[in-house]
């Protein structure tokens, strides 16, 4: 019984990291965008022992298991109109982000309009998509980025990483001008979630690398975004730390609020001559090993990156038409509210020399704090595909 029930909350912290960014459009919110927030929370809150519980339970996910489709989760059931003539690859996603940079790809698929063939499965929960990549129900999945980790090392090494799909989504609100810098934060108050989990990391990082600790701020753990939203509404002091969308949706409720440091750019401060901290990193692509030692099928592979890196590039040059998709396929219910989201999404589709470096260094940063949140060890170059 206790195991299930760390299986559960494994599951559904798991998810949290990539799994939804939205916005507000205004100062309500309907139910289905606040879901739609929530779930993006806890996919925010991406941990070391619960992604490591949830690694663990979809290794003993039976092989025969019937794959979940996007029509399962969210209406949604693509399939290459070439499955027939040569390889379809099955390629699986967070309802958040990852998916929204997939958005174009999906339907030029559904158009018969995509170069290669595939078939698409949108879920709200990561631990779906590593339960199906051990099982080999996908070929294909994005994931948070130490979640790959620990797949890397629960498959014995049967997966690379091709790209970084997502960057950091973490934001310090309030209404305090005088905060330029992390150590502005000294002898004040912050409201985040999750202790122990892989934003509380990013920023005990961040802490230490500007010369202090814990110790020289207070810092106030709530078990959901919603209660940081919540407190930053209450009091007009307050400062908190939170992933978009409640950044949006905490300054939609109090307008002096203000975003006054974002985690990416710090982190980039303090990593500026060294590649030893990478880069804050979200959501990553991996990729079944078997596939990329076969010449068939790592072109399959390389031609889905090609049009994968396509994607992510439409969502940012042209918000309007990615937005619309991104409402079509029920990754946000409403295309302005899709619209207004997308910059913060931080959605992109690096590979090679630069992915090793970021991912890397990231995955060095969250390894010191707590080595179960990568897996246990970190991954070795074979783990980083570069073609």
């Amino acid at each position: 019984m206790k195991k299930s029930l760390s299986v559960l909350m494994a599951a559904a912290m798991t998810a949290a990291l990539i799994t939804g960014c939205s916005g507000n459009s205004g100062t309500t919110q309907t139910t289905a965008e606040t879901t739609a927030a929530e779930t993006t929370a806890s996919e925010t809150a991406a941990v070391s022992e619960t992604t490591t519980a949830a690694a663990e339970t979809t290794a003993e996910a039976p092989a025969d298991e019937a794959p979940t489709t996007a029509a399962d989760s969210s209406g949604v059931s693509l399939e290459g109109p070439g499955a027939a003539d040569g390889v379809t690859l099955r390629i699986g996603s967070l309802k958040g982000p990852t998916s929204m940079g997939l958005v174009s790809l999906m339907d030029k698929e559904e158009k018969g309009e995509a170069e290669g063939s595939y078939e698409f499965t949108m879920v709200t929960d990561a631990s779906e998509l590593v339960a199906k990549m051990v099982a080999g129900d996908l070929d294909i999945a994005l994931v948070p980025a130490n979640m790959a980790s620990i797949l890397y090392q629960k498959t014995n090494q049967g997966v690379n990483v091709l790209n970084i799909n997502t960057l950091g989504v973490l934001y310090i609100v309030a209404a305090d001008d005088s905060i330029t810098g992390i150590s502005d934060l000294a002898g004040k108050t912050v409201y985040m979630t999750g202790k122990g989990t892989t934003p509380d990391y990013v920023f005990q990082y961040l802490l230490s690398a500007n010369g202090m600790s814990a110790d020289d701020l207070t810092i106030e753990y709530k078990s959901e975004a919603t209660e940081v939203a919540a407190v930053l509404k209450e009091q007009a002091d307050a400062i908190g730390l939170l992933p978009q969308p409640f950044v949006t949706v905490a300054m939609a409720q109090n307008e002096s609020l203000k975003i006054v440091l974002d985690l990416t750019a710090e982190w980039d401060k303090v990593n500026t001559d060294s590649a030893d901290g990478g880069s804050l990193v979200t959501g990553v692509t991996v990729a079944r090993s078997e596939l990329l030692a076969d010449e068939t099928t790592a072109a399959a592979v390389q031609l889905f990156m090609d049009e994968h890196a396509q994607s992510a590039a439409f969502t940012g040059e042209d918000t309007a038409a990615a937005a619309e998709l991104v409402a079509k396929y029920g990754i946000i219910e409403k295309a302005p509210v899709a619209q207004k989201a997308l910059p913060y999404c931080s959605i992109v589709c690096i590979e090679g020399d630069e992915l090793k470096e970021m991912l890397s260094g990231y995955l060095n940063v969250l390894y010191e704090q707590d080595p179960t949140s990568v897996g246990g060890q970190l991954p070795d170059d074979a783990f980083y595909y570069k073609r």
